[in-house]
């Protein structure tokens, strides 16, 4: 039986070792997070995601915490309506699509949970080293720890860990959009009721929807920038940048700029793509964010990771050891399938791209091809 460590415990992660367990692979979830991360955004399983997620057999636990929106209004700086849509929503499209638009958060616990018994989870540990020969390849993690794999799967996100050890700096690979983007969640001080707010002030704008029965807010704030510099990495420098900046805007302003200060969520990362010419070196590969990060401007990251989860792993079943023709395949099945979804992130800047777009994107795949 051979053996796999995974680095992520988000949803690509989680998702192969599904998929591994069911063809037969011991695998191994490593994860630095104490538990499962709670946070995040609002996705969407789109196209032959759907079919991914379906054939887990958590389509309908999926459908049961989707968000439920009855539409959004624009604003303009000084918050007046300037638009409103009951038909569709900038975050999910369409309200009358069979895709699905949940909480991060809760996708993530729904395939945790679907998961935990067949894999084993390190939780509160990472990866250190890698040391691969032509039989294995040997871990070193945070904790002291060392083991040894078959394989090894870096399904750990935009800033990779395995992508670093394997392939080399992140420079190399990540693309800056111009822009970062900020979620955190609050309570529901603006008293929505199933339904978006989105506002743009001047290169700055916001998007913001009620969850958990509207009770709570999910705020997504976005801001035009370069690259930024090491110093806001640490100390609560990039929280309180975003909260100046909120505190700038015309529109509840303070409310926003306060949220994001209490935020015990708070997330900041730039609008960037990872773009490599290969997503395999030995025994490691890449999956989701890790080797080919969309953007959440493309809306289209988390069903990159569960289409690329399930191809994955058909893929090294099929390969039965050969894990370098395994790899190859993956490649040759997913990239066209991927470039069409990055692509969504550049279609349109500032916007969203097109229905047409994203509905060819959304089902450019086969899962049996």
């Amino acid at each position: 039986m051979q053996t796999v460590l995974i680095s992520g415990g988000g949803i690509a992660g989680p998702v192969l070792a599904y998929w591994l367990h069911r063809r037969g692979f011991r695998t191994t979830v490593v994860e630095r997070a104490p538990g499962p991360r709670p946070g995040g955004q609002a996705v969407d399983v789109r196209g032959v995601a759907l079919d991914v997620v379906e054939r887990m057999g958590l389509l309908e636990q999926a459908r049961r915490v989707r968000t439920r929106m009855r539409g959004m209004s624009v604003l303009d700086p000084d918050g007046h309506e300037i638009e409103r849509s009951t038909d569709a929503t900038f975050s999910s499209g369409r309200l009358d699509s069979e895709d699905i638009e949940l909480l991060r958060e809760d996708l993530v616990r729904l395939v945790y949970e679907h998961t935990r018994a067949d894999a084993e989870y390190l939780f509160g540990t990472g990866i250190t080293a890698l040391h691969q020969d032509e039989t294995a390849v040997h871990v070193d993690f945070t904790d002291g720890a060392s083991r040894t794999y078959d394989l090894v799967i870096g399904a750990d996100g935009l800033h990779s860990t395995v992508r670093r050890l394997a392939f080399g700096p992140e420079e190399r690979f990540a693309h800056h959009l111009g822009s970062h983007l900020s979620v955190f969640g609050a309570d529901n001080f603006l008293g929505l009721e199933d339904w978006q707010v989105w506002l743009r002030d001047g290169d700055a704008g916001f998007g913001i929807m009620p969850v958990r029965d509207n009770t709570e807010l999910r705020i997504a704030f976005g801001f035009r920038s370069g690259p930024l510099g090491p110093d806001l990495r640490g100390d609560g420098a990039l929280q309180r940048l975003v909260s100046d900046k909120l505190a700038s805007l015309n529109w509840e302003g303070e409310r926003l700029a306060k949220a994001a200060r209490d935020a015990p969520d708070f997330y900041c990362d730039a609008m960037a793509q990872i773009r490599m010419d290969h997503w395999s070196r030995g025994r490691v590969a890449l999956l989701g964010d890790a080797g080919y990060c969309p953007s959440p401007l493309s809306g289209q990251g988390t069903s990159l990771a569960l289409v690329g989860a399930h191809v994955l792993a058909d893929c090294l079943a099929r390969a039965h050891g050969d894990h370098r023709a395994a790899y190859s395949r993956y490649e040759q099945r997913m990239r066209p399938f991927v470039t069409l979804n990055q692509a969504l992130a550049t279609e349109n800047p500032g916007g969203p791209a097109s229905e047409a777009s994203v509905g060819h994107a959304k089902n450019a795949l086969s899962l049996d091809g």
